[in-house]
């Protein structure tokens, strides 16, 4: 792939900072508080799972969604038998999602350093608004950024309103994140090209069929991309 001449973008969540961790951890805690109405740690965070893929339609991505979730989660799996102590003891845990420390994966600032001499970088995340914001501001790292979009998904028309404000043709775009599903398929269906660095931990709503494709380049680490 050449990069010549392109706008590269960098998703945030788990490409340029640890992310789904926190929400690993969480998940773990619920589902230890949850044992006196569940067989095991794995249907608690199973339901969990149900409940908060079918709030994100209405309510979206983010740390909201998801103490919301584990609040409805708690009352359905005790048959709304939950006291108050316990819904604010899973809402608490919910809590520790909200901006935790930013904790930024190996070589990134050498990446956006190198890469920004030459290129014009953009950050393209999605989730909550307040979120975001306080994760990048958070992070540092806006200073190398020409234009940042926190989009409330990634589909096909949300990219294409991205080119339009960067006033650019797919070809010249470049999308790097670690979702196959959200950085990678609705970059390629326009027609732009995509770097894919997986995680070690993708959300259970991310995962989706890998596929090769001719403008699509696969690395093990952020690294790789000087």
């Amino acid at each position: 792939m050449d990069f010549k001449g392109k706008v590269i973008a960098f998703d945030a969540d788990d490409t340029l900072w640890q992310n789904e961790i926190n929400y690993r951890k969480a998940e773990r805690e619920f589902a230890r508080a949850m044992l006196p109405f569940c067989k095991n740690e794995e249907d608690a965070v199973a339901y969990l799972m149900k409940v908060e893929g079918r709030n994100i339609p209405l309510l979206g991505y983010g740390s909201k969604t998801f103490i919301i979730a584990l609040a409805e989660s708690a009352m359905e799996l005790s048959d709304y038998k939950a006291d108050c102590h316990l819904i604010k003891k899973v809402m608490d845990i919910g809590k520790k999602t909200v901006s935790p420390e930013m904790e930024l994966y190996p070589h990134v600032e050498q990446v956006l350093q190198h890469l920004g001499r030459d290129h014009a970088l953009v950050l393209a995340t999605k989730g909550d608004l307040r979120d975001q914001q306080t994760k990048i501001e958070k992070s540092n790292l806006a200073r190398y950024f020409s234009h940042i979009e926190i989009m409330s998904e990634k589909h096909e028309e949300n990219y294409r309103e991205l080119l339009r404000k960067l006033g650019i043709a797919p070809s010249q775009f470049v999308m790097v994140g670690n979702s196959f599903k959200s950085d990678i398929i609705p970059v390629l269906n326009i027609g732009a090209s995509a770097v894919y660095i997986p995680s070690e931990i993708i959300w259970e709503h991310e995962k989706t069929e890998e596929f090769e494709a001719p403008n699509l380049i696969k690395l093990k680490s952020i690294k790789e991309l000087i």
